[in-house]
């Protein structure tokens, strides 16, 4: 299939297809070697993580999905696009493909989907790496209570549907220092091409409403996968996801590092990819008790 927006300079890698809940979800599959599996959060794909994923690819089996509903995955007008059935596609896209002694790299959304399949199989998860997340519930924060507002307002999901403005407007906004191109900005805006490709986006706003106790109920469970090697990569700018985050991840992770980066905001992969990159290899080439 010829797509033809996308830059196959920057995201040079071959696409494979895994059926499930009949639609077909996009994920690449480079390299060998010990699993680093990538899961994205909202409103991006796997491409933010294509320059982590092009160095680490000669050492490492590299693994990324595209959630249902972005980047080059289906994108069905009716699916349920609840945060907890991407977790269950997430499971089953694991265990069919019999992935194991995994490193997950998880950010945004990919946070609580990623984590909650470790939190259920942690025997299956070797090491955690946590950029710009959360895993608990928000709705006491008055950080969080101040966003809600915008949330909850009925105009979000009509310019989420009609002007693809979380990709187009929103997450240009979360940027630190180094401010996404144009040309790089359409590798985000383009996976939602029409108002019916665009209930994926919409979904997760939703979630940020109505799923903070289920956050919080993964937050209880974090014993299981507490005391794993996790590396907190944290871009110390991000305007939605505060460094305040980060001192509550590190308090519940007992065995952990972290590198902060002072000028970026929420999307470090995207901002500074050699930072990232070297952050992560560091990491993986420890030995950890």
């Amino acid at each position: 299939m010829v797509i033809d927006w996308l830059d196959k300079k920057e995201y040079p890698f071959t696409s494979k297809y895994f059926e499930i809940n009949k639609q077909k979800l996009h994920y690449i599959d480079e390299g060998k070697g010990d699993v680093i599996l990538f899961v994205h959060g909202t409103p991006s794909w796997s491409f933010d993580y294509r320059n982590i994923m092009l160095n680490l690819r000669n050492k490492y089996r590299c693994v990324a999905i595209d959630h249902i509903g972005f980047g080059l995955s289906d994108k069905p007008e009716n699916y349920d696009y609840s945060t907890q059935n991407h977790c269950k596609t997430l499971e089953q896209f694991i265990l069919e493909k019999q992935l194991n002694n995994i490193t997950l790299v998880v950010h945004d959304f990919g946070g609580p989907i990623g984590l909650s399949f470790a939190i259920n199989y942690p025997k299956l998860v070797k090491k955690l790496v946590i950029l710009n997340s959360w895993l608990w519930s928000s709705a006491k924060d008055p950080h969080f209570v101040k966003f809600s507002k915008i949330i909850k307002s009925p105009l979000l999901p009509f310019l989420y549907r009609y002007f693809n403005f979380s990709a187009r407007f929103v997450l240009p906004t979360t940027f630190g220092k180094n401010k996404l191109t144009k040309h790089i900005l359409k590798q985000y805006t383009k996976p939602f091409a029409n108002k019916t490709q665009r209930n994926g986006t919409v979904a997760f706003a939703k979630s940020l409403l109505n799923d903070q106790e289920w956050f919080q109920q993964l937050w209880e469970k974090r014993a299981a996968i507490s005391d794993k090697p996790t590396l907190f990569i944290w871009g110390m700018k991000d305007p939605v996801i505060i460094p305040e985050y980060l001192d509550k991840f590190e308090r519940g992770f007992s065995n952990s590092k972290i590198l902060k980066l002072e000028t970026s905001g929420h999307f470090p992969q995207e901002e500074e990819p050699e930072n990232v990159t070297g952050a992560i290899q560091n990491f993986l080439n420890q030995n950890h008790q």
